[in-house]
């Protein structure tokens, strides 16, 4: 048997296994357990936030044999080979492939002939907003009062290309992001059925590399399998996204705290060669800024998901709270500095210099030193 992959081995197949979505979900399933079901759905979302995933769950809620349901038996033929992918009266048409005028009318015209099998022929177009404009022109009046054995589901990452007749005539719903919480612990069940130790910091790693995407953590934790023999540590999977360990990101900003210049490059220089991507590192300086600054101002504000929630109480303490804000306004402005420098570790290095050097507090150290040769003395 072939290798199937985390992304499709653990793709839910009902709504009680979906994560996140609750919004999206609570009017789904009060629609279809009350009879109130629309002709015409619209998913919006950024990839693998669940778009596909519950335009099937919800082909399967009006097919299954049953009856329609929140709840699909997941035995009956309907329900099987929905997820299997061969259902006969679930049309899915990948709209980035399909764009002509001409290839919109050869789908239409089969809307108006009853289902082969099922209960309602169900279309489901990815991507639509990659049709064209005579393809919308040409679906808008089937879209406004289609026969009732149809229903559309529509997927799209970029609403905002629709026309407004065509959104007119949809419910549209919103996916959001998934929050990195929300994907570590799906991670943790997922490897746990699959026989893989992990522990929690990696996990994080994996989820925020993941950028709110399910799909995209399931691929990273593939590609950690592969990557990881034994066990998925910091250290591995660090090393396998080329992202600073937590403890790094925390090491460098102990150094700033304390306005060590030296200790800061030290531990630049020691991760050179992980071949760390110098951006993320970046990425996860601001990150830790900011809750850095919801501690100072309260601790309850900071997320205690997080891998690092009591380094940042204790480095509240050390900060002051416009250090915070300089070092977040030019590691913001870096960050497009850094992408248009030959070497990026460079332009990364002179960013935490500017940020030490330019920092009221260090400035005031160093004028101390200056006017004052026994508090040089003291120091040496």
């Amino acid at each position: 048997m072939s290798y199937k992959v985390l992304a499709r081995k653990w793709r839910p197949t009902k709504f009680s296994e979906v994560v996140g979505q609750e919004h999206v979900l609570r009017s789904l399933i009060s629609a279809l357990d009350n009879d109130r079901i629309h002709h015409a759905y619209l998913l919006a979302g950024t990839r693998g936030v669940g778009k596909t995933t519950l335009a099937r769950i919800l082909a399967r809620c009006l097919n299954c044999e049953l009856g329609v349901g929140s709840e699909p038996c997941g035995q009956c033929s309907a329900c099987t080979e929905i997820e299997e992918g061969r259902f006969v009266d679930l049309i899915e048409v990948d709209a980035a492939s399909r764009t002509k005028v001409e290839d919109t009318r050869d789908l239409l015209d089969n809307v108006q002939y009853l289902p082969a099998r099922a209960r309602f022929k169900v279309y489901l177009i990815d991507e639509v907003h990659m049709l064209s404009t005579h393809s919308f022109n040409a679906l808008l009046k089937t879209l406004e009062e289609p026969p009732a054995h149809v229903k559309f589901i529509f997927a799209t990452t970029d609403p905002q290309k629709l026309p407004v007749t065509i959104l007119s005539r949809c419910l549209q719903f919103n996916l959001k992001n998934l929050a990195p919480a929300e994907i570590t612990e799906y991670l943790a069940e997922v490897l746990e059925q699959e026989g893989v130790e992990s522990d929690k910091k990696a996990l994080w790693q994996l989820a925020t590399a993941a950028n709110g995407s399910m799909r995209d953590a399931l691929t990273l934790a593939d590609q950690g399998i592969s990557h990881c023999t034994d066990k998925f540590t910091e250290e591995n999977i660090s090393e396998m996204l080329g992202v600073p360990t937590s403890q790094q990101v925390v090491v460098l900003l102990r150094a700033m705290a304390t306005r060590d210049v030296k200790e800061a490059l030290l531990v630049i220089q020691k991760i050179e060669d992980k071949a760390v991507d110098y951006i993320n590192y970046l990425d996860n300086l601001l990150a830790a800024f900011h809750q850095i600054m919801l501690a100072q101002v309260d601790v309850e504000f900071i997320n205690e998901h997080g891998v690092n929630a009591a380094e940042f109480k204790q480095l509240a303490k050390l900060f002051s709270a416009e250090d915070i804000q300089l070092y977040y306004q030019l590691g913001l402005k870096g960050r497009n500095e850094m992408s248009l420098a030959s070497v990026v570790r460079s332009a990364f290095e002179m960013l935490i210099l500017r940020m030490m050097l330019f920092s009221p507090a260090y400035s005031e150290s160093s004028e101390t030193l200056i006017t004052d040769p026994d508090a040089q003395k003291k120091k040496t």
